[in-house]
C-alpha cells in the first residue's frame, strides 16, 4: 500500500524505487502484487506515462487515510510505551504498606506525574485477578500460581521488648526460655504457634503462646510498647523503637530466618509503562534479595 502511494505521487516506478531505496524490480513487483490481491488494476500504465484507474483513485484516497491512521496509532503506542500515565491499583499487607510503601510512594508519583495509585491495604491474601489488581506484595513463602514475581529484600526478623517488660519478667538467655514468656501471637502467619531460628545443627521451633494474639502488626506493636510481651516482627518495621529505645532486642545472639518478600504481577497482563516503572521503583527502593 505504501508503495502504492509512492509510484503514484512519484510519478513513476522508477522514481519511486528511488525514494523507497530500493531496486525498481522490487517496486513494480510489490505494485502488481496488490494489484492481483485486489483483483483489479489501480494503474494503467504506457511505455511513456502512467495514469490512475478510477478505481485506482478511490483506493488511493483510502490508502492515505489508512496509512495516516496507523501513522498515528503507531504515534500513540510510542508515545504511551515511553511516557507513564493511567491508574494503578496496588495491593500491600498493612504495615508493609504503612510503614514502608507509603513513605516511599509520593516519590513515586512525582517522578511520573500521569500515573495514579490506589493502594488497598489487607492482610488477608488477595486475588490479583479477580480483584483487579495490577500488582500485590506477598511477604511469606509463595504458592505455585500463574502469577510472575520479583523478589525484594527478605525482612529481617528480630524479636524485642519494651524495658519495662524485662524489668519484670526476667532477661532470656535461650529460646527456650520463651516458654516461661508472654509472647504477643501475630496470628497472620505461621509464626502464631512457633517461632524458628538458625541454630547450629539446623532449624529450632519454639513453640510460643501469650494471652494476645492478632492478625494486625500495628496493635501488636502497640501491645509491646505497652510492656504486655515478646514480639516477634521484622526489623525494618521496628527500627524507629529500637533505636528510640522503647524496644530492646532479646535473643540478639541467635539467628532467625529471613521472611521473603515478594512483588507479584499477572503473567498475561499488558505491561505498561506505569507498571514496568513502579515494579522497577520497588526493586530499587526495598532491595533485591
Amino acid at each position: 500500500m505504501r508503495t502504492f502511494i509512492k509510484v503514484v505521487e512519484a510519478g513513476s516506478i522508477s522514481a519511486a524505487a528511488g525514494e523507497l531505496d530500493q531496486s525498481s524490480q522490487l517496486t513494480g513487483k510489490q505494485l502488481r502484487a496488490l494489484e492481483q490481491s485486489l483483483g483489479i488494476q489501480l494503474l494503467g500504465r504506457t511505455t511513456r506515462s502512467q495514469s490512475l484507474t478510477d478505481s485506482g483513485r478511490v483506493f488511493y484516497d483510502r490508502a492515505k487515510i489508512i496509512l495516516g491512521e496507523m501513522a498515528d496509532a503507531e504515534a500513540l503506542i510510542a508515545e504511551t510505551r515511553s511516557v507513564p500515565k493511567g491508574n494503578l491499583r496496588i495491593s500491600a499487607p498493612i504495615t508493609f504498606g504503612t510503614q514502608l510503601l507509603a513513605t516511599q510512594l509520593p516519590e513515586y508519583l512525582k517522578q511520573n506525574p500521569q500515573v495514579s495509585v490506589e493502594l488497598c491495604l489487607s492482610n488477608r491474601t488477595t486475588d490479583l485477578i479477580e480483584e483487579g489488581f495490577d500488582a500485590v506484595f506477598r511477604t511469606g513463602e509463595l504458592p505455585d500460581s500463574q502469577l510472575l514475581a520479583r523478589r525484594l529484600a527478605p525482612y529481617e526478623m528480630v524479636i524485642c521488648a519494651a524495658p519495662s517488660y524485662l524489668e519484670t519478667s526476667g532477661r532470656l538467655a535461650s529460646p527456650q526460655d520463651l516458654a516461661n514468656h508472654q509472647c504477643l501471637i501475630f496470628t497472620h502467619t505461621a509464626m502464631r504457634t512457633e517461632w524458628q531460628f538458625d541454630g547450629q545443627d539446623g532449624p529450632i521451633a519454639v513453640a510460643v503462646t501469650g494471652r494476645f494474639k492478632t492478625d494486625n502488626s500495628e496493635a501488636l506493636r502497640a501491645a509491646a510498647l505497652a510492656g504486655l510481651g515478646i514480639i516477634m516482627q521484622p526489623r525494618q518495621l521496628m527500627s524507629a523503637e529500637l533505636e528510640s529505645g522503647q524496644l530492646v532486642r532479646v535473643l540478639a545472639e541467635y539467628q532467625l530466618p529471613g521472611r521473603a518478600v515478594h512483588i507479584l504481577y499477572a503473567r498475561d497482563r499488558r505491561m505498561t509503562p506505569a507498571l514496568r516503572g513502579f515494579l522497577d521503583f520497588c526493586v530499587a527502593r526495598f532491595g533485591q534479595g
